[in-house]
């Protein structure tokens, strides 16, 4: 499998992304810059972390008229799988590819510590290899990753099984206690209507290295490389 990870001025995680891809897992990868307008054969797409262009605006908001987004649009469209983690999630949800946004933090702070998530649906090339159950410690680095969206599309997002992760404790109890931001519905990450696009706030390439002691993020690498063009 091929995958092609973006570089938008600011991005911070995108090494970190080809380092997890190429040397931890044994994938070949691409690094696409963001002013350019061919993704060079990438099965899949990764949109990394960071701050792209300072997160001016909003998080996301300029990154999302970036050369290379109406190709990452596209692939989308055509069923390419497409993964946007913690600032790749804003401008997915900005460029109109994942409902919702991503707003303050409800502490009004930025914060970077490790938290436990949960997969709620199975059903996805992302959470194929998760135990239902199974809390996975994953970090989170961010200030604008409260998930909000309006009623209607919460009640959409529940009802197509569209919900990928929520926030929990080290037992995998879904509570307000938990959510480390306000997110709805302790919401950490969901996927489109196809199934192909996929957005999370917190960092599983910062947990896919045995040096790190801690590997529960690469299941959800193996898991897309295992299913992601099958």
């Amino acid at each position: 499998m091929k995958f092609g990870v973006i570089t938008f001025p600011g991005s911070n995680c995108d090494h970190d992304m080809i380092y997890v891809l190429e040397s931890k897992l044994g994938q070949e990868v691409v690094n696409i810059w963001h002013k350019d307008a061919d993704l060079q054969g990438a099965d899949v797409i990764v949109l990394p972390g960071g701050f792209s262009f300072g997160d001016y605006l909003r998080s996301g908001a300029i990154a999302r008229f970036t050369n290379i987004m109406p190709k990452v649009m596209e692939h989308a469209e055509k069923g390419g799988v497409v993964i946007g983690i913690c600032n790749g999630f804003q401008v997915l949800c900005e460029a109109g590819l994942l409902p919702g946004a991503l707003l303050h933090n409800n502490t009004q702070k930025f914060i970077c510590k490790n938290i436990y998530i949960k997969a709620k649906s199975k059903n996805t090339k992302l959470t194929n290899y998760s135990e239902p159950e199974k809390a996975l410690k994953i970090p989170i680095a961010h200030g604008e990753g409260r998930y909000y969206a309006s009623q209607e599309s919460l009640e959409d997002l529940q009802k197509n099984d569209q919900i990928l992760f929520q926030y929990c404790d080290e037992n995998g109890t879904v509570n307000d206690k938990a959510n480390p931001n306000g997110s709805l519905l302790n919401i950490a990450g969901i996927c489109n209507k196809n199934r192909n696009v996929f957005g999370m706030m917190p960092h599983p390439e910062r947990a896919a290295d045995d040096e790190l002691r801690n590997e529960d993020g690469a299941l959800l690498f193996k898991s897309l490389i295992e299913f992601g063009i099958n």
